[in-house]
């Protein structure tokens, strides 16, 4: 298994936060994704840009301050935990992922690459922030 973790801070309020990283229906600031597609209340899919699928299923949410879920797709498995924390005008998000690949050979490249879409996602993350201003 392979864990990766970022954390960063945002001059923004945590419930502006909290509403662009959780809503599932606005998700245009994500430059890695093409649709989600909402299940239910606890399940959807993400498709990125070549349409590939990761269904994912929330296993807590704690408003405000924590979201998690477990995603499956052909390649991998695993669990993500994102926690908000108010820090005076600001928000620090800390965000740990756990992935176990599916196939051996992908195993070695687990962590680059969950740290690769870590740093995307702050980076669009941020964007989308500061845009909404």
């Amino acid at each position: 298994m392979a864990t990766s973790n970022i954390k960063a801070v945002f001059s923004c309020d945590i419930q502006k936060v909290w509403d662009v990283v959780t809503s599932l229906s606005n998700y245009w600031w994500r430059s890695d994704l093409s649709k989600v597609k909402i299940l239910s209340e606890k399940e959807f899919i993400e498709y990125t840009k070549d349409g590939y699928p990761t269904k994912f299923t929330v296993t807590c949410t704690e408003i405000c301050k924590r979201w998690e879920f477990d995603m499956e797709n052909s390649n991998m498995k695993g669990h993500w935990t994102g926690v908000f924390n108010k820090k005076g005008d600001c928000t620090e998000i800390d965000f740990t992922e756990e992935v176990t690949a599916k196939k051996i050979i992908m195993r070695p490249f687990v962590k680059i690459y969950l740290k690769k879409q870590q740093e995307l996602y702050v980076k669009d993350l941020k964007k989308a922030l500061e845009e909404l201003r």
